[in-house]
């Protein structure tokens, strides 16, 4: 009753324990993706003319804009809840301290406490009583000051996607939340929704998702047996952002758009974002065209083999085995693409662009995170001239316009094991293979070198003092 009740089955669960007992293979990593071996770098004329071949294209086409703003910013205030619980003070609190009239939300913070108060008291209206950032997702978090007002986050994204995702005036937008959190977004959006729509000239078509308790996974115990919490129950976990894929697979469109939630700048620092974002759709809808071109000659028998492999090789970024042929042409063609930004390496965390070896004999690209590639390869990580941040383009249906059912293009080897507790006892939990890692791993990849100004992340508070951000 407790795994039908999420939608699971007896045997599903079987498979999940035993991806325990014996654990995730490594990848089959080649090789670092470089500029001189896998990721594209557009001239300033390259990437002109694919912005123009995306805007003649897109009011013709089906474009959303997926956005995971799951979970509440825990970890964004993780230091906070550390000095008010247990006066741990670290320099962080003194940035935050020292500079907290410089935040957006200082404003909105005052409302619930003096200027005068004490520190503590100060850092508690952040995360507790007050603004309540601690339960609160980082959507709804405010990040920019505006001569109008200030934005959080999840407004920045309805200014984003009026600016490259708008197809016939239409702008359609789809987050994927937590359940506690879907009235929040709801509320806000309602009262900021036609403040953008009169502003930008278009009209927003926003959805939600959750994630599907059909995708949560069981817990175990250190010893792999299953974990039952204090009334005896099986304790299921929500498994990651790979669940999503389930979400990105509902989703009809041409053209997707993935960005993350706090990766988000102001106005002023735009531009790179919106040129790039219209760049990389133009990749996609060349290679599209292309594939389709390639796919009708094949599937008539009048193909050039030797030059529908050129195409694979320069354009897919497959690498071919000597043994090619023309059925395993077609098959590596008819796939989904993804056309991800990468950043040059900064030394920002994150997975970064690898050659993988497939059992086809194929080498294709990959984004890897470190927990997937083996000690003795690990050298390569150093190799990495780039790491992902998180800015897909995704081409989700066929030449024939049918959709493709992207459950069918994850590797189900590529998940991950973590160690958590649950009422004060260990466990061992199971996340599916990542959206943008083993979701993705037969996909048809292309990587394209991106400035980093395209990429700002908030992952600790006191990232909104940088200058992207202010």
């Amino acid at each position: 009753m407790e795994i039908a009740a999420h939608g699971l089955t007896v045997e599903r669960v079987e498979r999940q324990i035993e991806n325990f007992r014996r654990g995730f293979p490594y990848l089959k990593v080649v090789s670092a993706a470089s500029p001189a071996d896998g990721i594209m770098m557009l001239s300033p004329q390259g990437m002109e003319e694919a912005r123009r071949e995306y805007e003649a294209a897109v009011d013709s086409l089906e474009v959303v804009k997926f956005v995971p703003a799951s979970g509440a910013a825990t970890r964004m205030f993780k230091e906070l809840f550390e000095f008010v619980n247990e006066g741990k003070r670290g320099k962080g609190i003194d940035v935050l301290l020292d500079h907290l009239s410089e935040f957006a939300f200082y404003p909105e913070l005052m409302q619930y406490v003096s200027p005068e108060a004490d520190d503590r008291t100060k850092v508690s209206a952040i995360i507790r009583d007050g603004l309540c950032y601690g339960s609160k997702p980082k959507g709804l978090v405010t990040f920019h000051a505006y001569p109008e007002g200030a934005r959080k986050a999840v407004e920045e994204h309805l200014v984003e996607g009026a600016m490259y995702a708008s197809a016939g005036g239409r702008v359609k937008i789809h987050f994927t939340v937590s359940p506690e959190h879907v009235d929040g977004f709801r509320t806000l959006l309602a009262e900021k929704q036609p403040v953008y729509e009169k502003r930008f000239g278009v009209k927003y078509d926003i959805s939600f998702s959750v994630q599907k308790a059909s995708t949560d996974t069981i817990a175990v115990n250190p010893d792999n047996t299953p974990f039952r919490s204090d009334d005896g129950r099986l304790l299921f976990r929500p498994a990651g952002h790979g669940a999503l894929i389930e979400n990105l697979n509902d989703i009809d469109a041409d053209i997707i758009f993935i960005k993350n939630i706090d990766n988000v700048t102001t106005d002023a620092r735009k531009g790179d974002t919106v040129a790039c974002k219209k760049a990389l759709a133009g990749v996609l809808v060349h290679l599209q065209r292309a594939v389709a071109e390639h796919l009708a000659a094949l599937r008539s028998g009048k193909a050039d083999i030797a030059a529908v492999a050129r195409f694979a090789m320069k354009e897919l970024c497959i690498k071919l085995p000597q043994n090619y042929d023309a059925a395993l042409l077609e098959a590596l063609l008819d796939r989904p693409i993804r056309v991800c930004g990468m950043v040059r390496n900064e030394g920002e965390p994150g997975g970064g662009p690898f050659w993988v070896a497939n059992a086809d004999g194929t080498q294709t690209l990959q984004i890897a995170e470190s927990s997937q590639i083996s000690p003795d390869d690990m050298h390569l990580m150093k190799d990495a001239t780039h790491f992902n941040p998180v800015d897909l383009v995704c081409g989700v249906r066929r030449a024939d316009g049918t959709k493709f059912d992207l459950t069918k293009y994850v590797d189900p080897e590529t998940g991950f094991i973590s160690s958590k507790s649950s009422g004060g006892r260990e466990l061992r939990a199971q996340e599916l293979p990542g959206l943008w890692n083993g979701a993705m791993a037969h996909w048809n990849t292309v990587f394209v070198d991106v400035p980093v100004s395209t990429f700002s992340p908030v992952k600790v508070v006191q990232d909104l003092l940088r200058p992207q951000h202010r």
